[in-house]
Formats: C-alpha cells, sequence, structure tokens
C-alpha cells in the first residue's frame, strides 16, 4: 500500500513531433513543434489528466540530424506565454541555459510568465553541453566543472532578483498618488566571479514568490546545486536499483543545506508504450521502431556519448567508456544498462531512437501501472516525467489508461486541490529572503 498522503507528481515532456526521434511517421500522429495548435491539444490532455505541470526542453543549435522537434522549434517561454491564456492549472515549465544567457532577462521572462499564467511558471536552470551551441554565442564552451560554477551563481541571482520585491510593494494609493511602497523594492547590488547585477527587476513580486526551478544534473556539481535549489529534479534512469541510489543521494544531501528532503519532487523520465494487450504495444513499438533512420539514431547517440560512434561495428559490444564533458546523466544510465545487458553498438541505436536514452516500458495500462507504483513505493521516485512517443495518441492512452488505474489505487490526485504550480507539488509559498526579519 502506498505510504499514506503521499502521491505521484506528473509531468509530461512536450516535443511536438513526439519524443521518439521518429514518432511523426505514426500514423495520426502530430507533425510539427513549430505548431501551437499542437501544443495547445497537449495541453488541454494535460489538464484532463490532471498533470503538475507541463515541460518544454531547449537547444540553442540547429542541424537537420537531430531529433526533428530540436532542429525546428520555437524558443520555448514564448510558446508557454501563449499557453498560459488557454490553460488554467497545469504548471508550465522551460529551459533556459545559464551558459548562454544573462540572469537579469531570464528572472524577468520567468517572472512576467509567473504573473501571465497565475502562479504556474518553472524554470528548468540547464547548463548547455554542446559545444555548437558557442559557436552561435561567439564564445568558448566551458568545461563541465566551469559551467556549473557559473550555474551556481547565475540561479542565486536569479532568486535575488525574484526576492527583491516584498508582497504588497505595489499599492496604487488613490488618495495619496503613491503607486509603489519604495520600503518594499530593493536592489541586490550582487557582485561576484561572474555577474555583477544591481537590480531590483523590473517585475514585481510573483504569485508564486519565486517561479519553481527544475534541474536535471546527475554529475556531482549538478546534485549539489539541484540539493540547494531544486524544486523539482528530472532524472535518467534505466534500472530500479540505480534509480533508488541516487535519489538517496540526492535526499541526503538536502539537510546540509538546511532543506528538508520532501521539497524536492524527483521525476524520471519514461516513455510508455501502451496496448489493450501485451502483443499490441510490442507492435507499437517495433512499428516506431521500423521508421527510425539510422543516421539519425546515431547522431543521436553521439550527442550522448560525446564521441563519433558512426565507426563501430553494429554488433560489437559496447565498451567501457568515459563519462563525456556533455550530460553525464545521459551517458552513465547509458553505458550501466550497456554493461548490465551486453548491449551491441545496434542495441545502443535502437535505445537512443527510441526515447533519447530515456526509460522505455512497454506493456498494457495495468502494467505500465504496476511498474509505476512499485518504483514510486520503493522510494526511486516521487513521480514521472511522461515522454510520450507521439501526440497526441500516445498521451491520450496514458491519460485514459494509466492515470485514471493510479487515481484508483489512491496513487494520483482526482482533482487539482490549487490553482499554482507550488501548490500542486505540496510547496509552501516563500518568503522574499531580502525583506526577511
Amino acid at each position: 500500500m502506498p505510504t499514506p498522503g503521499r502521491q505521484m507528481h506528473l509531468g509530461v515532456f512536450v516535443l511536438g513531433t513526439g519524443n521518439h526521434i521518429a514518432g511523426w511517421r505514426y500514423p495520426g500522429a502530430a507533425q510539427s513543434f513549430e505548431d501551437l495548435a499542437v501544443v495547445q491539444q497537449i495541453a488541454r490532455i494535460a489538464e484532463r489528466g490532471k498533470y503538475d505541470l507541463i515541460f518544454i526542453g531547449d537547444n540553442l543549435a540547429s542541424e537537420p540530424g537531430m531529433h526533428p522537434s530540436y532542429a525546428a522549434r520555437f524558443e520555448p517561454l514564448t510558446k508557454l506565454a501563449a499557453l498560459a491564456a488557454t490553460t488554467t492549472h497545469v504548471g508550465l515549465g522551460a529551459t533556459a541555459s545559464t551558459t548562454y544567457n544573462e540572469p537579469y532577462n531570464v528572472a524577468r521572462a520567468f517572472a512576467s510568465l509567473d504573473h501571465l499564467s497565475g502562479g504556474r511558471a518553472a524554470w528548468n536552470a540547464v547548463t548547455s553541453s554542446g559545444g555548437l551551441a558557442a559557436e552561435n554565442f561567439g564564445r568558448i564552451h566551458p568545461e563541465h566543472d566551469a559551467r556549473y560554477e557559473i550555474a551556481e551563481e547565475f540561479v542565486d541571482v536569479v532568486r535575488g532578483l525574484w526576492d527583491c520585491w516584498d508582497d504588497g510593494a505595489v499599492v496604487r494609493d488613490h488618495a495619496t498618488g503613491q503607486y509603489i511602497d519604495p520600503a518594499k523594492v530593493r536592489p541586490l547590488h550582487h557582485q561576484g566571479r561572474f555577474f555583477k547585477v544591481r537590480g531590483p527587476l523590473s517585475t514585481s513580486r510573483t504569485p508564486q514568490g519565486q517561479p519553481i526551478i527544475l534541474q536535471a544534473g546527475s554529475s556531482g556539481p549538478g546534485l549539489a546545486l539541484a540539493a540547494r535549489t531544486a524544486d523539482v529534479v528530472f532524472a535518467v534512469v534505466q534500472d530500479l536499483d540505480e534509480a533508488k541510489d541516487g535519489y538517496a543521494a540526492l535526499k541526503s544531501r538536502m539537510p546540509g543545506f538546511g532543506r528538508h528532503p520532501d521539497e524536492i519532487a524527483v521525476l524520471p523520465g519514461v516513455m510508455p508504450v501502451i496496448g489493450r494487450t501485451d502483443a499490441e504495444a510490442r507492435e507499437k513499438l517495433n512499428t516506431l521502431q521500423g521508421f527510425v533512420n539510422s543516421d539519425n539514431a546515431r547522431s543521436m547517440l553521439a550527442s550522448r556519448l560525446g564521441i563519433d560512434v558512426a565507426g563501430f561495428p553494429p554488433d560489437d559490444l559496447v565498451p567501457d567508456l568515459p563519462l563525456p564533458d556533455s550530460s553525464h546523466g545521459f551517458a552513465r544510465a547509458m553505458l550501466a544498462k550497456a554493461r548490465r545487458e551486453r548491449m551491441t553498438w545496434r542495441d545502443m541505436f535502437n535505445l537512443a531512437g527510441a526515447a533519447r536514452g530515456h526509460w522505455v516500458i512497454c506493456g498494457t495500462p495495468e502494467a505500465v501501472a504496476d511498474t509505476l507504483q512499485q518504483w514510486f513505493e520503493a522510494r526511486a521516485c516521487d513521480g514521472f516525467n511522461i515522454l510520450p512517443a507521439y501526440f497526441p495518441g500516445a498521451f491520450d492512452d496514458f491519460v485514459d489508461m494509466v492515470v485514471p488505474i493510479l487515481q484508483e489505487r489512491g496513487l494520483f490526485r482526482q482533482d487539482y486541490a490549487g490553482t499554482t504550480l507550488r501548490e500542486h507539488l505540496g510547496l509552501a509559498r516563500p518568503p522574499s529572503r531580502l525583506f526577511a526579519p
């Protein structure tokens, strides 16, 4: 039985062409990530399923061989601002790089989204992992640990800017003519190693006090940053025991930063392929895999492992490889799976093509629900970031067939209890630290 009062949190990773690299080729699937109507439909399905949030990632470079939704996409905050007008409850999360942005701009953009949405904004604070982005910004791409040193300060500046306004600063007093109480607005005066930012932000305190912070780092510096600052952590997993160890490692760091372990929700990414029977589910997955372009799969795997994989014989076993300077989480999970299951390079190409290195489960609604319940109750996670292989059909399948089972078992909410993302996550609204007594 589930722990009394403990329920899953659910997010959906939105890629208009589907999370599967060839999802757009599935019959009836959406064809574009540059079509607002597609994303609006996904958001409606998420609210029907009482999801905590929808999440839109980002990349700052494009090549034709990339996943279609990475090669051609809208800037995510622009898209979420449009969704704020057509949704009422679901959280709106997006990536903004700490490597190729400025803290003031990021703080202002997410504060604006929080106001526009009535308290549903979430910032995925990530370090950019690819060197291609550096060429678009005329910079030298920082090494892994340096990127996290920048990120540490970047996140602190953004949070500090959000705190420059106290609640009630905008008074709009018609009798006196005072619009803003100057005693409730303060500059930040940050001077650090990487940034010098005066403040205050040109946006008042937001409905959530501070927008939610999402993170996905799994290296030592990434875990430290998450334990200190994150509200939600997206995890890359392939194995239950490894997931449990990672979950415990992150939660154990939090008291050192004066935080309770329940203040972070860990959501592994999972692609569920669902059928009324096991055979139907396997047929769906086989159909999707049959659409995979081998060149695109190799390109995806190369980006995850940080090496050129084109020259490896497909039927050779994957050797032990060092972690790349790019994404430790994906590489660590995929290479551990390769060792554990004695995978060939062909197997790895299929894994990268299916879910970009994320966990795939295939089966009936009951079997999928059983697996998610097992992981949740084993304290391997606090819920899941669902990666439908294609939209809208695969997302409809999960919401209409798996979510009701989770609800019947008391593992997921029947309805929203609040209107802000903080309320969905069970987190208190923080006061401004600059005005703390």
